[in-house]
């Protein structure tokens, strides 16, 4: 993982967002280890080389609306994966990011971070009691 570039970072944590749920720019860029690179997760999704395995439809802007540019048929595509998996919208177009947003669990393990000058650094992996799959779980 040392070796990684941003965008296979990008990949790898979206990959891990269960179907059912979503996740922001913003939190992706976070977990990847750069609070600044919404931008740039943005960028890796439009040009995602593996649509069917990772799965950019599952990210939204921190409204929880879905992306007007997304690369892999447009909004109303990306709107219809996610219905399809049972996220559902709201009259305002966005999904309720409380209750169909990914808790950024990776699997059985959760990564923490600390944040510094902008930046989120890696600090330690908690095993999780219970499949984040399947509920919230106890730390």
């Amino acid at each position: 993982m040392e070796d990684e570039n941003s965008f296979e970072k990008i990949y790898r944590i979206v990959r891990r967002i269960p179907r059912g749920k979503v996740a922001t720019y913003g939190q992706i860029a976070r977990l990847a280890g750069n609070a600044r690179w919404s931008r740039v997760v943005g960028y890796a999704l439009h040009v995602n080389p593996e649509p069917g395995v990772i799965p950019c439809h599952r990210v939204l802007n921190r409204d929880g609306k879905p992306s007007s540019a997304f690369a892999f048929g447009g909004e109303n595509r990306q709107i219809a994966l996610l219905e399809a998996e049972g996220v559902q919208f709201g009259e305002d177009g966005c999904v309720d990011l409380g209750k169909y947003g990914w808790n950024g669990s990776m699997n059985a393990t959760t990564l923490c971070y600390l944040e510094q000058d902008g930046k989120y650094l890696m600090l330690h992996r908690v095993k999780k009691h219970q499949d984040p799959n399947k509920g919230n779980g106890s730390v």
